[in-house]
């Protein structure tokens, strides 16, 4: 349809009589569809979805469950049981840009009982199959999207059955972009399934960057198995160098001659013959140069200058093997070695480096039986069927968290399962002596999240006896709390924005990554229905539920010597944190007005509430008056310690 009949369509819509809003609205969306690339399905509703435009989302820690003996520098790690799109939401206020790994092992609609939509299976036979499962996993992968980091990356586990279609609805601009897609990972291992015509031995996973320009400053990146062969060879080789620098200085040319003899003069069965193409120098280092010619006749075909005649430099046979919108990166790197003039075709330079790691290969064997048998050790019992491997896991975290920089990094995984991510982020923490925290959401269908993830990470921490008696000691430096979703109803009476408040006090402790509540404040006790406060280290936080009490607390707060600011978490109906009240402890605190906060949060990633007539509104506003809410707020005190 040509734009200007669309335009003449949409002025038509807005004036049929007959129809309600919702329909007008629906069918001016379909005509203001601009999408020219992408899956087309029919949008199945799901119950959960359903329930999100009638409630809002919580979290509530069920503190019987904390295991905190891993101390107050330990990582927080955090199970949460519930529906993952309900748990998502809550991480979109708690986490929202905080995530730098997302690794998820969703359905994979065989058709076997694996895929249930609205408590049903969904069988192999069924017409709509493939529209449920599109309709659930974009619905996920949305909110997913908008908890990466800018250097963040997701990695999804599949097979045949949704591979391809996977591929398509993460290129999709609306997820992560066709731009972000990083590679795909073929998955070889060692059990066969039946299949009539082939014996399929392998799965995929696919990964996909929240934005692929930042990631290409670095690279993904694993143990290379040939290092240990390289070692030995690179230290005599950056020796050499370093001592050549010494006498030469910026002579490069000196250099690159004494290179030469010194590799020339090595025992031929020396470590170091290896490298012995890296002659070449410059302010980088030692490099070769290496050939860039796409050597099939279809590269990339464009001018390259030559820094000293100004001239178009010489393009090989096969064209350049990168793209013109790689060049600018190259030359302001000086990542291109120029001949004398433009009649020699440039290089690309290919520095000596520490190559302890490489590149991670599109394709690995690891025969997944493995891991069965040692959860099954662990557990004592046969209590989940085919498991994650969780030193896979591990390596698909290691190359994006590799804890050289000191990052806090966090992982998460919301379709949990036996809860293998976790496991592998607390190996990862206990091999290189790193903080990573993870993140786990699974559902408690037949009590895979109290017996199975919940039990499996306990065990990981405190350490377990295996079925032989042999003991396996514990990662002790693990802290592991446990979450359940609970709800809170979503029209803005003030009874259940207070009671949005009063319940989103677990998300902040999550939100702040700070648990330790006191029992005083400013040598006062603390209520919990008034106020409460957190405090560890440099980190502070007052949770004001009672905005009566303000002025008082800003006395409070007067009194108060502090380093760091407080953050100050406080009911208000607007989205005013009361910031002329506290204006006379401006300087000792950070302000932020709740449930407002919540409620952008949740606007922008929630569907639509159902619409309530006036009456009904009115109605539900008046059940619980200010004054009876607000009733026996002295009756219990606050804190821990």
């Amino acid at each position: 349809m040509k734009a200007t009949d669309r335009h003449k369509l949409i002025d038509r819509i807005k004036t049929i009589e007959g129809l309600t809003d919702d329909e007008r609205s629906a069918l001016l969306g379909l005509l203001r569809e601009t999408k020219t690339y992408g899956l087309v399905w029919e949008d199945k509703p799901e119950d959960v979805e359903e329930r999100l435009r009638n409630e809002l989302p919580v979290l509530v820690e069920d503190k019987d469950r904390a295991l905190t003996d891993g101390g107050s520098d330990a990582p927080n790690h955090i199970l949460i049981e519930g529906d993952n799109l309900e748990a998502l939401a809550t991480l979109a206020y708690t986490h929202a840009g905080k995530i730098d790994v997302i690794y998820i092992d969703p359905p994979y609609n065989t058709g076997n009982e694996d895929f249930t939509y609205n408590d049903n299976y969904v069988n192999s036979d069924d017409d709509y199959k493939h529209s449920m499962w599109l309709s659930f996993m974009k619905r996920r992968l949305r909110i997913a999207k908008k908890l990466l980091s800018e250097r963040g990356v997701i990695f999804i586990s599949i097979d045949d059955n949704e591979a391809a279609n996977l591929k398509v609805l993460c290129d999709d601009s609306e997820l992560f972009g066709a731009k972000n897609f990083a590679g795909q990972f073929i998955w070889h291992q060692g059990r066969k399934s039946m299949a009539a015509q082939f014996a399929v031995n392998h799965e995929y996973c696919l990964v996909y960057c929240k934005n692929r320009a930042a990631l290409l400053a670095y690279d993904l990146e694993t143990e290379n198995n040939n290092w240990r062969e390289k070692k030995e060879g690179l230290q005599d080789i950056y020796a050499e160098f370093d001592r050549l620098s010494a006498i030469h200085g910026s002579d490069y040319s000196s250099i690159e001659k004494s290179m030469k003899k010194f590799y020339k003069d090595l025992p031929s069965d020396n470590p170091a013959k290896r490298s012995q193409h890296y002659t070449r120098v410059d302010e980088g280092g030692l490099y070769f140069a290496d050939n860039i010619s796409q050597g099939t006749g279809k590269g990339g075909r464009f001018d390259i200058i030559h820094p000293k005649t100004g001239k178009p430099c010489k393009v090989p046979g096969g064209g350049w093997r990168f793209g013109e919108s790689k060049l600018p990166e190259l030359l302001e790197n000086n990542l291109i070695h120029f001949g004398k003039d433009e009649t020699i075709v440039p290089c690309l330079k290919r520095y000596l480096r520490n190559t302890e790691y490489e590149v991670m290969s599109s394709v690995f064997y690891r025969d997944g039986r493995g891991a069965t048998k040692r959860l099954e050790m662990l557990l004592g019992n046969k209590a989940f069927d085919h498991p994650k491997d969780e030193e896979v896991i591990a390596k698909f975290i290691k190359a994006v968290t590799s804890y050289t920089d000191k990052r806090s990094y966090t992982i998460l995984d919301f379709f949990a399962g036996s809860g293998t991510t976790l496991h592998s982020v607390m190996m990862l923490n206990a091999e290189d002596g790193g903080k990573r925290t993870c993140i786990l959401c699974t559902n408690n269908e037949n009590g895979i999240c109290e017996n199975v993830t919940y039990e499996r990470n306990k065990r990981v921490i405190e350490g377990y006896t295996k079925p032989n008696g042999e003991h396996v000691e514990g990662l002790h430096n693990n802290n592991l709390r446990y979450y359940r979703t609970d709800f809170v109803g979503r029209s803005r009476s003030t009874k259940n924005m207070r009671r949005l408040v009063q319940l989103s006090t677990d998300m902040l402790c999550i939100k702040e990554n700070l648990y330790a509540e006191k029992k005083t404040f400013a040598g006062l006790p603390t209520f919990k229905n008034i106020y409460r406060y957190f405090e560890q280290g440099d980190k502070k936080m007052l949770v004001i539920y009672d905005e009566r009490y303000v002025e008082e607390i800003v006395k409070m707060i007067e009194k108060v010597e502090t380093n760091s600011k407080i953050k100050v978490y406080v009911f208000s109906p607007s989205e005013d944190p009361w910031e002329a009240s506290f204006e006379p402890v401006i300087d000792k605190v950070e302000l932020c007005a709740l449930p407002q906060a919540i409620y952008n949060t949740y606007k922008r990633i929630l569907p639509k509430p159902k619409r309530k007539s006036l009456e009904s509104e009115e109605e539900e506003a008046l059940t619980v008056s200010d004054e009876e809410e607000i009733g026996g707020l002295f009756a219990e005190e606050g804190g821990d310690e």
